[in-house]
């Protein structure tokens, strides 16, 4: 036992066990592996490198000062594995949005502590590693093979070398040759009002009773008196908030305009002004449109996007957190959903007294990954939350919007107004994650009215799909039933889905740039600031698209 015990007080299995820990953590989140194989991987590891006698050779060489060549590869390895670990699937546009729009003013603030968590381990791995090769010298000459293999092995390397694919591609048009712009060529003598209520990432999968029991239950409820859209499938630039919302308003992915915009990281002054989008057509027709969610309004160019595209009112934490009657009741995002839909049938009444057809696009927090924002009105009902399960907040979820549509439904004033409930995504890695993925994932779409007769409808659709359907449940004639890339579900027309599959549109989605250009149309580069030099320059936007592009930057920001 003292032999023992001095034996692992050597470096050697410290190392290892690192080295290890970190092989079976990354593939328990890059692969399908379930997360109790971690630690099978770990000690199937030390097994190794014990007969194998790593770290201490039968023939030990001098210890070399030398640098690993693999140091830089397993850092990218690293970023990699953390995204993967906090999202589940790694989006390059998702990122590259992001950094364009503004990441200030988020909710997740224990992300910040699993990136510095996930950083000091990273940290512990380099070590490891580097100790490894010094003293071993078994391990130098492979290593420079390791390195490579690293690299060319990365998903992430390899989605920017397919974006980048975009400068020598063959067609890179293809995709903006499928766009319809969306007009409406007629519309009904009273056009109805529309509340649109996205769900935080509450996707249709969830309604499998099998894998996910009851949480879904309240919603399929509701749908018993709805058009429900099953088969609803999440493109490539559709997978996040502000995409999602995009995909289902404007009918196109949000292909972003490049990784910088200018030299400061500054956020967007506009978004997507290339493209009219459910606003912009609503606004032409004299309705009065709001924008309510929980969140700020500032995060990832949310409300530029509205107020942009036709939106009298967007109000997220900042307008909405001083109406609170309880202010210490709210999360880190912003409000829970149960006074934020309370807030809702508020502004909701307020439309109603000013008479004309209205507008409402509502945005709910409580499914949020990794473990969602229960209210206090679901735990009441619920029980106690244990804080991590995902199926606990997709049930609160579901509830509360049910509850929502009824109370306004009671009071009066849905009278001829089309509600569309929608997932503004699939969800991204929560504690229900080897379940979700394990097979097809779908999107939630259901439409209820006086005119929708309650079905269900089977399809092979995307969101983009759901402006031209919403368009037409609305009973407006829009030109060949499309708006967007997006084809009406109501009109029997093949959806792209349908006509291409979706590996193809996602190949097209990562090759292509002429509906980028679209998108990006009319940001106008930034006006040199007073009294700037002679000489000096202002950083244009910089586009993930050929050189041939036309110059399309961004407005002065403040």
């Amino acid at each position: 036992m003292p032999d023992a015990a001095v034996r692992l007080r050597h470096p050697r299995w410290w190392a290892l066990l690192v080295i290890g820990l970190w092989l079976g953590y990354a593939l328990a989140m890059v692969t399908r592996l379930p997360t109790w194989a971690l630690p099978l991987v770990t000690v199937g590891w030390l097994v190794l490198a014990r007969w194998q006698r790593w770290g201490a050779p039968a023939r030990p060489r001098p210890v070399a000062r030398v640098w690993p060549w693999s140091l830089v590869p397993l850092v990218l390895w690293g970023l990699y594995v953390y995204l993967v670990a906090s999202f589940g699937e790694v989006d390059l546009g998702a990122v590259f949005f992001h950094l364009q729009a503004g990441i200030s003013e988020h909710g997740g603030g224990e992300r910040i502590i699993s990136a510095l968590l996930h950083t000091l381990a990273m940290l512990l791995l380099l070590v490891a590693f580097t100790w490894l090769v010094r003293v071993d010298h078994r391990w130098r000459p492979a290593e420079r093979l390791l390195a490579m293999v690293l690299l060319a092995g990365n998903p992430m390397l390899y989605g920017l070398g397919q974006r980048g694919a975009a400068i020598v591609t063959d067609d890179g048009a293809w995709l903006d040759r499928q766009y319809v712009a969306p007009v409406i060529l007629d519309a009904p003598a009273s056009p109805p009002n529309l509340l649109l209520l996205y769900l935080e990432s509450l996707e249709h999968t969830y309604a499998d009773r099998e894998r996910f029991g009851d949480a879904y239950a309240p919603l399929a409820t509701l749908g018993e008196q709805a058009m429900v859209f099953e088969g609803v499938r999440q493109l490539d630039n559709t997978g996040w908030t502000m995409a999602g919302m995009i995909a289902s308003q404007c009918g196109t992915p949000l292909m972003p305009a490049g990784l910088l915009h200018d030299s400061q990281f500054e956020p967007l002054g506009k978004v997507v002004p290339g493209v009219d989008c459910l606003g912009d057509l609503l606004a032409e027709r004299g309705y009065a449109l709001s924008f309510m969610g929980g969140a700020s309004t500032s995060f990832a160019g949310k409300g530029v996007f509205y107020r942009d595209h036709g939106f009298d009112r967007v109000m997220g934490r900042e307008e909405l957190e001083p109406r609170l009657e309880e202010p210490d009741y709210v999360n880190s995002w912003g409000l829970y959903d149960d006074t934020l839909y309370d807030l809702t049938v508020e502004e909701i009444r307020r439309l109603e007294r000013q008479g004309g057809p209205w507008g409402l696009v509502n945005l709910s927090i409580s499914g949020h990954a990794p473990h969602g924002y229960p209210a206090r009105a679901c735990r009441e009902r619920q029980g106690e939350y244990d804080g991590t399960d995902i199926l606990y907040s997709v049930e609160c979820s579901a509830w509360l919007v049910r509850r929502l549509v009824e109370r306004l439904r009671d009071e009066g004033l849905l009278d001829n107004t089309l509600v569309v409930v929608a997932s503004d995504h699939l969800t991204m890695r929560v504690s229900a994650w080897e379940s979700l993925v394990a097979e097809r994932r779908e999107n939630t779409f259901m439409l209820l009215g006086e005119e929708i007769e309650p079905r269900r409808v089977r399809v092979e659709a995307s969101t983009m799909d759901v402006l031209p359907t919403m368009l037409e449940a609305m009973g407006f004639v829009i030109d060949w039933h499309r708006a967007g890339l997006g084809v009406s579900l109501l009109s029997g027309e093949p959806t792209l889905v349908e006509a291409h599959g979706l590996e193809t549109l996602n190949t097209r989605l990562r090759e292509e740039t002429a509906l980028q250009e679209r998108l990006w149309k009319g940001l106008e580069p930034p006006q040199p600031p007073e009294g700037l030099a002679a000489g000096e320059s202002v950083v244009e936007q910089i586009l993930e698209s050929p050189g041939e592009m036309p110059v399309e930057t961004l407005d002065e920001l403040p």
